[in-house]
Order: C-alpha cells, then sequence, then structure tokens
C-alpha cells in the first residue's frame, strides 16, 4: 500500500480520491468538492489518498492540524473513509499511522475527528486504533433567514 498527500491541482483528488470520500460524503460532487477545498485550504485542509498494490485508490483522509485552547495544537481529521471493496485489510490502520506521523511532526499534543453517532462499525475501529471517546459533540443546523 502506498500512502500520498494530493497537493491542490492533483488530477488524483477528483480522479481517485473522490469517488472513495463519497462513500461518506455522498452529497459532494466535484464541482462543489473543489470549491470546498478551494476554501478550506486556507483553512489548513489537505487530503491524503491510500492506494493499493494494484493502483487503485482504496482510503482517503481529510484533514488538517489546529491551534485552539482546548489542546493547544493538534490534527484534526475532517474525513476519514476506506472504500467498502477494502475494508478490514488495514487501510484505515495506515491512514491512521501516516496521520499520527503527520501530527506528531507538526508538535500536535492530539490526533482527533468526530464520527456520527450511527457509524458503530467506524466506532469499533477507532477504539481498536486506541482512540478514546472523549467528548459529546453538540451541532445545530443554522437555514437561512430562520431565526431560532
Amino acid at each position: 500500500m502506498k500512502i500520498i498527500d494530493l497537493e491542490p491541482g492533483d488530477p488524483r483528488l477528483v480522479s481517485d480520491l473522490l469517488p472513495v470520500l463519497r462513500e461518506l460524503r455522498p452529497h459532494l460532487t466535484p464541482e462543489l468538492f473543489l470549491d470546498v477545498y478551494e476554501h478550506g485550504r486556507a483553512q489548513g485542509l489537505r487530503f491524503t489518498a491510500a492506494y493499493a498494490d494494484d493502483g487503485s485508490c482504496v482510503g482517503a483522509a481529510g484533514w488538517r492540524v489546529i491551534d485552539n485552547t482546548s489542546s493547544l495544537r493538534k490534527l484534526y481529521v475532517d474525513d476519514l473513509v476506506t472504500a467498502d471493496s477494502a475494508r478490514s485489510t488495514g487501510v484505515g490502520h495506515e491512514l491512521i499511522a501516516h496521520l499520527e506521523a503527520h501530527a506528531r511532526e507538526a508538535g500536535c499534543h492530539e490526533l482527533n475527528l468526530d464520527s456520527g453517532t450511527q457509524r458503530t462499525r467506524a466506532h469499533r475501529f477507532y477504539l481498536r486504533e486506541r482512540l478514546d471517546i472523549v467528548a459529546f459533540h453538540f451541532s445545530k443546523e443554522l437555514k437561512p433567514g430562520a431565526d431560532d
């Protein structure tokens, strides 16, 4: 397996990584993905792809290094997905290890991510990878024109 950090403008972002990412984020079109990346890049957003020996993309991660008062510096994983066809083959483990190396290199104190409450298989994986459940994540949808 080969893990590659993809740079802006790399055509593999859309041709290889996006189809895997869409297994987690089906709402993403190529145009929307590139727009999010263009704006997110200024906020530190990066993408990493995992490739099988046959050259097919089998994993994707979106991540960024963040400085804040709660953890000082952390690597936050926005997206982490293994292609359905490659689940339980070590792809997720390799991606986590790659991201952990980035975090250590950047002087981070934590690597963390959020996961939807319905994703129980993912939660089992994260616990096996020695990530702890340390917080609740609260969210409020903001609808245009609503004053809730």
